[in-house]
């Protein structure tokens, strides 16, 4: 446990207080105050991040501790516009997520800077890590909704929920393909290869493929096997965990990306 007590730490642990509480407030069905302590714990989130860009002098997406940050940044975000474009409201499972991905940037990893590698210092370091953290949170809240659908009967419900998978991959799965193809053109001129079959790279695109064979299998057999449908929307939520933690963290997977840690 890395428990932090900077002032950058102080702001995440007020984010996970402020989150909490929205999270009681949604409960209660204060909806509008729900909203206000999710955004306040979106703002300080987000001085957390200002804090560390200032303190590090680079842009905080680096390691595992800077990625979780920008993952807690992107509920509140990501919830808004689910709700307003979409159409999807889960307000509380959207606080979770949010929740879940601060505790391991506020008690799991460590915050000490670190130097920004050479390999990093790029113009596309930015666009490549947003996309694939955007995505990753649409496919969290994905996620969410495949839970619902496989432990729903027959019905309504299920019906919506279903719904709800389908439009949240859809609009995850271009901010992670973005990500894919930044990634290999950053690739190519950062070592001179479009493709390494580097382990981060292999899983990467492993989470990409499950994420599209669920929009094939959807649109082609969905109907008849309507549970496979959430199977595979979970299968690749657990392929980013994986992508994300074990990766990332195992000597197994030691390679171009292991800098992420």
């Amino acid at each position: 446990m890395s428990i932090k007590t900077s002032f950058q730490g102080l702001l995440i642990y007020l984010a996970m207080a402020l989150y909490l509480a929205a999270l009681v407030m949604s409960i209660l069905r204060r909806q509008r105050a729900c909203q206000r302590l999710f955004l306040a714990g979106c703002i300080s989130t987000m001085l957390a991040i200002i804090y560390r860009w200032a303190h590090t002098g680079h842009p905080p997406m680096q390691n595992l501790f800077e990625v979780f940050l920008w993952l807690g940044l992107l509920a509140y975000p990501a919830s808004l516009a689910s709700d307003r474009i979409l159409g999807l409201s889960s307000v509380r499972a959207d606080i979770c997520i949010g929740i879940l991905a601060l505790i391991p940037a506020g008690l799991v990893f460590s915050d000490q800077p670190q130097a920004l590698p050479a390999a990093l210092q790029s113009p596309l370091f930015i666009p490549h890590v947003a996309m694939y953290m955007i995505s990753y949170m649409f496919m969290a809240k994905a996620g969410y909704w495949a839970i619902i659908q496989l432990t729903s009967r027959p019905g309504q419900v299920q019906t919506t929920a279903d719904r709800a998978t389908y439009m949240t991959i859809c609009a995850g799965l271009p901010f992670m393909t973005a990500g894919l193809l930044l990634g290999s053109i950053w690739g190519h001129y950062a070592w001179g290869d479009w493709w390494g079959w580097d382990p981060k790279e292999m899983w990467s695109l492993a989470c990409w493929s499950v994420f599209l064979l669920y929009l094939h299998v959807r649109s082609g057999t969905g109907v008849r096997y309507p549970r496979l449908n959430p199977i595979l929307a979970l299968t690749g939520l657990a392929f980013i965990v994986i992508t994300l933690l074990w990766v990332n963290l195992s000597r197994l997977f030691a390679g171009l990306h292991s800098y992420a840690v």
